[in-house]
């Protein structure tokens, strides 16, 4: 078993080396585009190899601008011609036999006065941790160079084997607002994970921030802003389900169940003053960082069905409403309402009817 996942690379290229990587990336949109409209107007894929284009690209971009171009050729192909994709980002992407890192610089063939040649450009990975730096011993893939608002990020996909635990461990992971995840095990040990008033208190704080923006009509500040609490946002689900999995490595767990989320906007009962929280906060994005970093761990993520998870006694199965956070049943159990959750989200139906038994 292995997984494909995408490390970021922050590039520090020279005045030099950024002029030529611009005009690389806008030549390689421009190549595979011309490729495709012949391709779409002879109604077949193209026969021409890196030698037929004169493109002032490394012959090895040239082929993967070639197989690219053949890859939207057949997307135009499959609705028949009636949508012709025309890429517009400007992009380079080098095949994994023609770069190297040496986690100082980043080498790749580059056109240097007309001519190819395979040159150093500073690096550095964007991962304050190093979590990274193992990852890349693995299998590297396709390296894609892109720049962001005057950032030069290289994006490299990288082939990890993976190994599935085996026994019967299992930890159910209730997903929230006031808390964004608790986790229960099966032996009854509890985490909770993240905090929910300082997430709301930052998200107002960018609220307040764009408000007085939109009356200044400063719509380029507000992008800004707009970028900068998504990436918040983005950091606080890595950090959470990072949290989540390691937690489940230290109780040696083999599976772990989550809520199907996909209509939690629909269904879920909140306050008024929760309301924008609720529509606004990725929940799939945080269920699929912690399935994807178990599935790097060997742990094995089901989904399972959300219904009356928070309601449910898991003592004697009668169903109360929770006051507040506390969650109080006549049969004399008291906890935590989202603890309950994750509780009873150990026993619920599995989605696909696939599990482990707990």
């Amino acid at each position: 078993m292995s997984q494909t996942i995408t490390i970021k690379i922050k590039l520090l290229p020279t005045r030099e080396q950024a002029s030529i990587l611009r005009e690389m990336s806008q030549t390689y949109i421009s190549t595979i585009n011309t490729l495709v409209s012949e391709m779409v107007a002879e109604k077949k894929s193209t026969k021409k190899s890196s030698k037929d284009i004169s493109a002032s690209l490394p012959s090895a971009v040239k082929n993967q601008a070639i197989k690219d171009a053949k890859s939207v050729f057949k997307k135009a192909k499959k609705s028949k011609f009636t949508v012709v994709p025309v890429l517009k980002k400007p992009v380079c992407i080098w095949n994994n036999q023609n770069y190297s890192f040496d986690l100082a610089h980043l080498s790749m063939p580059i056109m240097v006065n007309g001519k190819a040649a395979k040159t150093p450009i500073r690096a550095l990975l964007i991962d304050k941790d190093n979590r990274n730096f193992d990852l890349l011993k693995h299998k590297l893939g396709t390296l894609r160079i892109t720049q962001k608002s005057n950032k030069w990020i290289a994006q490299i996909s990288i082939t990890v084997p993976t190994s599935e635990k085996t026994g019967t461990k299992i930890m159910g992971v209730d997903l929230g607002l006031k808390v964004p995840a608790v986790a229960v095990t099966d032996d009854g040990q509890t985490c909770f994970f993240g905090n929910g008033r300082q997430n709301k208190y930052v998200r107002r704080r960018f609220q307040s921030k764009r408000k007085k923006l939109g009356q200044r009509k400063k719509l380029n500040a507000i992008r800004k802003l707009d970028d900068k609490e998504q990436r918040y946002m983005k950091d606080q689900d890595h950090k959470i389900s990072r949290a989540i999995v390691q937690f489940a490595v230290e109780h040696e767990i083999s599976v772990i169940r989550l809520e199907q989320l996909a209509n939690i906007r629909q269904t879920a009962r909140t306050s008024r003053k929760n309301e924008k929280n609720l529509h606004t906060w990725s929940f799939y994005r945080l269920s699929q960082f912690v399935e994807y970093k178990a599935n790097l761990a060997g742990i094995k993520v089901e989904y399972v069905n959300p219904a009356h998870t928070s309601q449910t006694c898991p003592k004697c199965s009668e169903k109360n409403k929770a006051q507040d956070r506390k969650y109080k049943c006549p049969c004399g159990f008291e906890t935590h309402r989202d603890r309950v959750g994750a509780m009873n989200i150990r026993y619920a139906p599995v989605i696909d009817g696939n599990s482990q038994l707990a």
